[in-house]
């Protein structure tokens, strides 16, 4: 019976340890070189999702009454749906996240991303996606 309990111990503990982290569960994706733009990869409901932070932006958009958080610097698509701008209250902007250079690209289940000294350009399987820098934001 001592051993079973040690064993249920040991099995609740080990979250709390951090011995039991595995590689999901750090963020997949990267930031720019200029470290203005970080992307992540997200799973969820079957499929993934693609969200892009720019932290600077030359302009910022008007934000839409039905958002009462931060408007204009988060972008998201889906594998197979649009691309927009969200309203978030978060980032996803994390230091840790490896760098894309300039000329390299990214891909990621259905996701491709090239990083330009000009900007960011990511679409999906669809060919939808957007292009981010510093001067100017466009969906597609």
């Amino acid at each position: 019976m001592i051993r079973y309990r040690k064993l249920i111990l040991t099995l609740i503990l080990l979250p709390l340890t951090g011995n039991g982290a595995h590689a999901q569960d750090r963020p997949i994706g990267f930031q720019t070189p200029s470290k203005n733009i970080a992307c992540q990869f997200f799973t969820g409901n079957g499929q993934g999702s693609l969200r892009c932070d720019i932290m600077n932006l030359d302009t910022r958009p008007r934000r839409p009454t039905d958002c009462e958080l931060e408007w204009g610097n988060a972008f998201e698509m889906s594998t197979k749906g649009a691309a927009g701008r969200i309203c978030a209250g978060d980032t996803i902007m994390d230091p840790s996240l490896p760098v894309l250079a300039y000329g390299e690209v990214w891909q990621r289940a259905g996701f491709t991303c090239r990083s330009e000294q000009s900007g960011l350009t990511c679409f999906n399987a669809m060919q939808h996606g957007f292009t981010l820098a510093r001067a100017e934001q466009k969906v597609f």
